[in-house]
């Protein structure tokens, strides 16, 4: 993914914001004050920070310097909380137990921005624009993140699926949006909207969809059980599986490549799969390749280098970087110790967050984080968090 990230400096003067913020889990009202994060006055201004990143930690996030590494403050959050870019230079999204929240990742503050809903799901950003999937009631919100600036909810489009589920949701450049299709029991495949709401296609031969990428001309993929579902020019097309039970789940995607990267999973009766072997899917011969790394792989390893290169953090410790047009590995870059990837899809394992040239990876094991320069391989910064970390994101202009 291509991207264009400001440098963000703030003033001290400007941050004289508290140590760390309290979210009070609500009762069902998500109106009540009781939700909202109390500030609290600190005598310490934060310190500034540039091209900000964002950890989560069980109990809260902290917000990084992009250069330096280090916490520059650590706002408290009970739960499990994820964070995905918002989509503009400031802003990262955080789901947590009572709906998605906006934070102010430059700023160091949650704001009162929120959308709230149970079970907060996919984040994803196209075009221009951000779209969150809550599975818990199927609404779809669609918003131009650069609103996200004025500090109240960006005027936007509205959606909600016929049946909630755990989905994926993507508006086109022209107005289209692409939403998944299932309910609690299973899910079958996706549909689209003209911008006036009217379905214009479907398809629901893609069972167990998940996950969805764009890949250079707007070819967008959601993941299938056998294969994937591809949309494009108005059209779905099945690419199946050279497996009966062929799982793509997990997808990155690039402007600058009309390959998409997956995961791929063949045991339907695992307790927890751990592959070896990723897909690359050619959007414009809608073709898939299967890709032997010789290393398992997580959910959390999955990203796009600034060439449209496909990048794999292995439990080896390595990032695999692969020529997605040869499915050759043209390099290994150290980056971690060895690491397994734990049976709870919660519980802390090493992820790969990529911005411009630069690959972030965190090592919960050692309460770790590495910024690593993917033109020469080498590891730029490394720091020692407080806490071990989960999640890692940062703020992203651009898609």
């Amino acid at each position: 993914m291509n991207t264009s990230i400001r440098n963000r400096t703030l003033t001290g003067a400007a941050l004289a914001l508290a140590v760390s913020t309290v979210l009070t889990a609500c009762g069902g009202d998500s109106s009540s004050s009781d939700a909202k994060a109390q500030d609290t006055a600190s005598a310490t201004p934060a310190a500034a920070v540039t091209d900000p990143l964002v950890a989560t930690f069980d109990g809260g996030l902290y917000i990084l310097d992009g250069k330096s590494l280090k916490p520059a403050r650590t706002i408290e959050l009970p739960g499990f909380n994820r964070v995905n870019p918002a989509g503009d230079e400031d802003h990262v999204i955080v789901s947590t137990d009572s709906g998605f929240r906006v934070l102010d990742a430059a700023g160091q503050t949650l704001t009162d921005i929120e959308y709230p809903g149970a079970k907060p799901g996919h984040v994803v950003r196209h075009a221009g624009k951000t779209v969150l999937f809550t599975d818990g009631t199927g609404e779809v919100n669609v918003f131009d993140p650069a609103g996200l600036s004025t500090g109240k909810k960006p005027e936007g489009r509205t959606y909600t699926t016929a049946e909630a589920h755990h989905g994926v949701a993507i508006e086109l450049a022209n107005g289209e949006l692409l939403t998944t299709i299932g309910n609690e029991e299973k899910r079958t495949g996706a549909l689209v909207l003209d911008e006036n709401g009217e379905e214009i296609a479907r398809n629901e031969d893609c069972p167990g969809v998940h996950g969805e990428a764009a890949a250079e001309g707007e070819a967008i993929a959601v993941g299938c059980e056998d294969g994937v579902l591809l949309y494009k020019d108005g059209k779905f097309t099945k690419v199946d599986a050279p497996d009966d039970y062929g799982r793509i789940g997990n997808q990155a995607g690039s402007d600058a490549s009309p390959v998409l990267l997956g995961d791929y999973k063949t045991d339907p009766d695992a307790e927890l799969e751990r592959p070896t072997r990723i897909s690359l899917i050619d959007t414009e011969k809608a073709k898939l390749r299967l890709v032997d790394l010789g290393t398992s792989y997580s959910f959390r390893s999955l990203a796009r280098g600034p060439h449209g290169e496909a990048l794999v953090l292995g439990t080896d410790g390595a990032i695999h970087v692969i020529d997605p047009v040869s499915g050759k590995v043209t390099e290994k870059i150290p980056a971690v110790g060895e690491w397994q990837e734990p049976l709870d899809w919660q519980q802390p394992r090493p992820t790969l967050f990529v911005r411009d040239h630069t690959a972030y990876v965190s090592e919960p094991s050692t309460r770790g984080l590495h910024a690593i320069d993917l033109e020469s391989g080498e590891k730029v910064t490394s720091v020692t968090l407080p806490k071990g970390t989960n999640e890692l994101s940062g703020v992203v202009a651009g898609h």
